[in-house]
């Protein structure tokens, strides 16, 4: 059976589907998240920043053992140089991630629903599993630009094969920090990696091959979408979203699947590796 949806994503490196989720769904992940927020923990708190990566996460075993479990990330404008909060926990967070599809019912429930696996057949998975997860809270005032990239540059493959879903909790705008892609860039290959650092030695534990790539500003096309809409993104197409400057939240649920068939292999080397007794789970397998 042709299908359209694979077409759109082969065109343009990502795909829009309004009213994925119904209002109650919406609902219940975005409650979800508001208590996960309460969860947080209390000391010691972790940074996430994609701008200043070099100066949190890459450094943190913290970051680096989370695909297996749920981990919590605050803003860099949240934390005070004593890790004491400056705002109100219920915007302090950056995202939580990275196993939120295995270890929390709610996001679970939707990750493995049926239209998702739906969508993965029509994109001509064989075998396909889900490999990380977010809650990303793009809070007003505080939430973080996230750098141009490829998704591919975290979750690599060969040959590519990762696929993202993001979907929209809160309407996603201009002002608070949608998402912008430069159309058609999936089709220009792997632009730089993030992996563990093979020297053992330094205190950076994870880091890019690279430097990173220059996108002119003009070549991106903003994505604004209403609550409820669900964004397939290809796994090499550029994106990126600007901090969000506004008084309204931007609350989004976002996660990724893998082939793991077709000699499809997942790098050894990428920052996220699956613990031995937990490999990333399967949506489906193609008889």
């Amino acid at each position: 059976m042709h299908s359209k949806l694979l077409d759109e994503i082969n065109e343009n490196g990502y795909v829009i589907l309004e009213d994925f989720l119904a209002p109650e769904e919406i609902d219940i992940l975005y409650k979800a998240g508001r208590t996960l927020c309460m969860d947080a923990p209390q000391i010691n708190r972790k940074i996430f920043s994609s701008v200043n990566s070099e100066n949190s996460q890459s450094k943190d075993t913290y970051f680096l053992n989370s695909g297996d479990r749920v981990s919590y990330f605050f803003e860099e404008g949240a934390v005070g140089e004593n890790g004491e909060l400056l705002v109100d926990p219920i915007v302090s967070l950056n995202k939580v991630g990275h196993a939120l599809h295995v270890e929390h019912p709610d996001f679970k429930k939707i990750t493995f629903s049926n239209r998702i696996r739906e969508i993965c057949w029509q994109l001509g998975f064989n075998k396909p599993a889900v490999c990380q997860s977010m809650y990303i809270y793009k809070n007003p005032g505080i939430g973080g630009e996230i750098i141009s990239h490829q998704d591919s540059w975290y979750l690599h493959t060969e040959p590519n094969s990762a696929i993202g879903f993001w979907i929209a909790l809160e309407d996603a705008t201009l002002q608070n920090g949608c998402l912008q892609f430069i159309k058609g860039s999936h089709k220009s290959g792997v632009h730089r990696r993030y992996i563990r650092n093979p020297d053992r030695e330094s205190k950076e534990l994870v880091i890019y091959d690279r430097a990173a790539p220059i996108y002119p500003q003009s070549t991106f096309t903003p994505v604004p979408v209403t609550k409820g809409t669900c964004i397939i993104i290809d796994g090499n197409v550029v994106h990126k979203s600007e901090p969000n400057r506004s008084n309204k939240s931007r609350h989004a649920y976002t996660f990724h699947v893998i082939e793991t068939e077709n000699n499809v292999k997942y790098a050894e080397d990428n920052w996220l590796q699956p613990p031995a007794d937990k490999p990333f789970p399967i949506l489906f397998e193609r008889k």
